[in-house]
């Protein structure tokens, strides 16, 4: 009997192997250009590094994050509860607002708040064109951290809704409808059925949207708010070390992502843990 012959593997392992030694020659290139090259600056990097005045401001960029991102979420699933409303006047609300703080730029949205008290001197409460209870002075109300916070919120609300959004319809409807048919009260089938099953379509996308935003705040220095990528800016503006002030800007913003990333695993491991086997 003639066993069948089948072609051979070599080639092709042949192949794999050439690449994997032609990307670990780039990176020994990449590395060894790293250390050797002078103009790097690796002991200017060494003493700002751990400074106090860039520690401080890592610490400015973690809290424009955090505020951020938990008034931003919450704003957002309370717009995306308009967009899925069966009544056709909020679900157009809803649709206005992520519309519109979609189409603006976050810059632009940043220096609007920024500059309000341009437009708007004072603000009061009472009754519409009657008398004022209560006024106060905008100025003294939006301060500039006040008004990143509130840039970066709204911003982030917009597409926070669709993501929670998505992840709410993705979930099967004839899974409601059986619930319900077992009496299964609303609140029961939103936090035992739907919120498990849209929670894993929900937190890559949403961990995506936080990592933009922690990096998205160095747009904030056009405020001059002392966040990392505006002190790393003062720095060199007084020391002219331009690569070496922008590669401890570059190394905290990777250390820090990289800390969010591997939470997002956990987290996503958590929410899927029924759907492992």
């Amino acid at each position: 009997m003639i066993s069948p012959r089948y072609p051979s593997c070599r080639p092709a392992t042949r192949g794999a192997g050439s690449g994997v030694a032609f990307v670990l020659v780039l990176a020994a290139q990449f590395v060894h250009g790293l250390v050797t090259n002078p103009a790097w600056d690796w002991p200017t990097f060494a003493r700002y590094f751990t400074a106090q005045s860039i520690l401080t401001a890592v610490g400015t960029t973690i809290v424009l994050t955090v505020l951020g991102t938990v008034l931003g979420f919450a704003l957002g699933i309370l717009v995306a509860v308009l967009r899925l409303s069966k009544s056709p006047f909020l679900s157009a609300v809803g649709w206005t607002y992520i519309w519109a703080f979609r189409s603006i730029p976050l810059i632009v949205q940043l220096l609007f708040w920024f500059n309000i008290s341009y437009l708007y001197q004072r603000l009061s409460l009472g009754i519409p064109f009657g008398p004022e209870f209560v006024s106060f002075e905008t100025i003294a109300l939006i301060s500039p951290m006040g008004a990143a916070v509130l840039g970066l919120a709204l911003h982030q609300a917009a597409y926070a809704a669709e993501i929670v959004r998505s992840g709410v319809i993705s979930v099967d409807r004839g899974q409601l409808e059986a619930a319900a048919a077992l009496g299964i009260p609303r609140f029961r089938q939103f936090r035992r059925i739907v919120l498990p099953q849209a929670m894993r379509s929900i937190l890559p996308n949403a961990a995506n949207e936080v990592i933009s935003l922690f990096k998205g705040t160095s747009v904030v220095s056009v405020m001059a708010i002392g966040e990392l990528f505006y002190q790393v800016q003062v720095i060199y503006g007084r020391n002219a070390r331009v690569v070496a002030l922008l590669m401890v800007a570059t190394v905290w913003y990777i250390i820090l992502t990289t800390l969010l990333s591997i939470g997002q695993h956990y987290v996503e491991r958590y929410f899927a843990r029924g759907d492992r086997r």
